[in-house]
């Protein structure tokens, strides 16, 4: 019985472990807590996900600041002498010092779009506090290890005037993450190809540690024009999740690529997904992940 109990030990050991689906909260868990805020993000690990996803820009100070929009939403904002950021105002974040953005509320008015969401008082953080923050919470929890996948917010027709070039951008992400985090819980996703581009030319030189990258698709393209139009395979392609189909699923697979879609909100969508065989799914609503 000893040795059978042994050899059992082995195997497990050694055999392929299947990876477990991956949960991504949404900017946290827009759904339900304002989002790309540290309480989204602790209650997205309070509700069990598998990795933490969020968006990134640049401050005039240099500093990798968590937000969606380069300017602040004047749907959510809450400027520091209490009135709402004006409708048609965008106070650019790239023109701005932290210590300025910090002064303003993204959490007190709620969102109109997400009437679940709880109303706090809340600010823009930045990406070395949000790490913090959840490493924190997951050691006094005694959660399992989770992932973060960080969107860098970037667009071509915007370089130098909302945010720096790709090769700046990059590098600030980078040095950040190095200094945290192994970079194997690490994911870099981005709609701009020239980000990716960039990040797999410096890891491919040996100038950055591997994360994995995530390929972040809206457009009809289709799958072979996008990975051509990225010039590599990524680990990862994430589209909107009408976009896919079993067909799109198995071939994706079939070239060795994962799929996690976003954004999936309810519970049938995700079942009809899950049943595509994809690999994680991206969502505003952990609490509606089936259990």
């Amino acid at each position: 019985m000893k040795y059978l109990f042994l050899i059992f030990l082995f195997l497990s050991n050694t055999m392929p472990q299947i990876p477990p689906f991956d949960w991504q909260g949404h900017r946290g868990c827009r759904g339900i807590m304002p989002e790309n805020t540290i309480p989204a993000f602790l209650k997205a690990l309070e509700l069990g996900v598998t990795t933490l996803e969020l968006d990134v820009v640049i401050s005039k100070d240099n500093q990798v600041v968590v937000s969606h929009e380069p300017y602040f939403n004047p749907d959510i904002s809450t400027a520091p002498n209490g009135q709402p950021v004006a409708k048609g105002s965008k106070l650019n974040l790239y023109e701005m010092t932290y210590a300025d953005i910090a002064q303003y509320d993204v959490g007190l008015r709620g969102n109109p779009n997400f009437a679940e969401q709880q109303k706090l008082k809340t600010n823009k953080p930045l990406l070395i506090e949000v790490i913090k923050a959840a490493e924190d919470y997951r050691k006094k929890h005694n959660l399992a290890t989770f992932g973060y996948n960080i969107e860098i917010k970037s667009e071509a027709n915007e370089y130098d005037k909302w945010q720096p070039q790709p090769t700046v951008f990059c590098d600030l992400v980078y040095k950040t993450i190095a200094n945290l985090l192994p970079f194997e819980r690490v994911t870099v996703q981005s709609f701009d190809f020239n980000v990716l581009k960039h990040w797999k030319k410096q890891t491919d030189a040996g100038i950055y540690k591997k994360v994995t990258l995530s390929a972040l698709v809206s457009n009809l393209k289709g799958i072979e024009k996008n990975i051509e139009d990225l010039g590599f395979r990524p680990e990862v392609y994430s589209p909107y999740y009408k976009l896919l189909s079993q067909e799109k699923v198995n071939q994706l697979h079939a070239l060795g690529i994962k799929v996690v879609p976003w954004t999936v909100n309810t519970a049938d969508e995700m079942a009809a997904l899950k049943a595509l065989g994809v690999d994680g799914i991206i969502t505003d609503y952990p609490n509606r992940i089936p259990r």
